[in-house]
């Protein structure tokens, strides 16, 4: 059984078959699905939906492209849903210096503030981390996030990079990327990286795994991250996939 660690099934891209899209998934082995709300709009219907299937949960955050528009009621309201049964990590949270959206200082602000309210809620955080290696690792260094942990979300930095963060005590996630042929990168760090420190997820509907790229991503497809990273490491998809699904478990601490 599979455990797909970060998607967006409240996406509008899923609004006309969302239904059908989670019984592919369901039927392609994935028995718990993690969503992600990042901002005003994503966050009450990801809660929506863990409210609605038992084997969904919910993360929630404001993601860096966003910081510009997060008000101090804004935390708060994270705040108050980290004492719901079913969010189980704070994020997506982290800095994105692609998109010129939010300000470096004001995302490295909001940044701060989630990982301290991380630490005041004892839960794992998982990150967003786009062309801000650097900064992202110096910020989880002095805010002491490897007191709660978490997630490198759809990892895609360098070996030395992911070694820092996995001294930080933070899982890496592959998704989609780590599956196209031109990956040399990801399928590197994802070979040294410890078994029991590897997560799969799909960010569905971004960043579709070969053979579906530039299409829409669905959770059913992480099974294609499953089957890819048992290649790289030499393991049988099952053995990943029960590898992977206690590691989330654990991270997430999902009973």
């Amino acid at each position: 059984m599979l455990i797909d660690t970060h998607t967006h099934l409240d996406s509008y891209k899923f609004d006309e078959d969302r239904a059908e899209v989670i019984e592919r998934a369901r039927a392609a082995g994935v028995e718990t699905l993690i969503n992600v709300g990042f901002n005003r709009e994503t966050i009450p219907s990801t809660m929506a939906l863990a409210e609605q299937h038992e084997f969904i949960y919910a993360v929630v955050g404001w993601h860096p492209v966003d910081s510009i528009d997060m008000r101090p009621e804004d935390l708060d309201w994270i705040a108050s849903l980290c004492d719901h049964k079913k969010v189980v990590a704070i994020g997506e949270i982290g800095l994105d210096y692609h998109w010129d959206t939010s300000p470096k200082d004001v995302q490295q602000r909001v940044f701060r503030e989630q990982i301290r309210l991380a630490l005041d809620k004892r839960m794992p955080i998982v990150i967003h981390n786009r062309d801000a290696h650097e900064d992202v690792v110096h910020i989880l260094k002095e805010e002491n996030a490897k007191a709660v942990g978490g997630v490198m979300h759809c990892f895609s930095g360098s070996w030395e990079t992911a070694k820092q963060c996995l001294d930080m005590n933070f899982y890496i996630s592959f998704g989609g990327p780590v599956t196209f042929q031109n990956a040399r990168v990801p399928k590197e760090v994802l070979r040294q990286v410890p078994l029991d420190r590897i997560l799969i997820e799909t960010d569905s509907p971004y960043l579709a795994p070969h053979p579906y790229r530039g299409k829409r991503n669905e959770s059913a497809y992480v099974r294609l991250v499953a089957e890819t990273a048992a290649e790289i490491t030499g393991k049988t998809v099952e053995e990943i996939a029960k590898i992977t699904s206690e590691n989330a478990k654990k991270c997430f601490n999902i009973s």
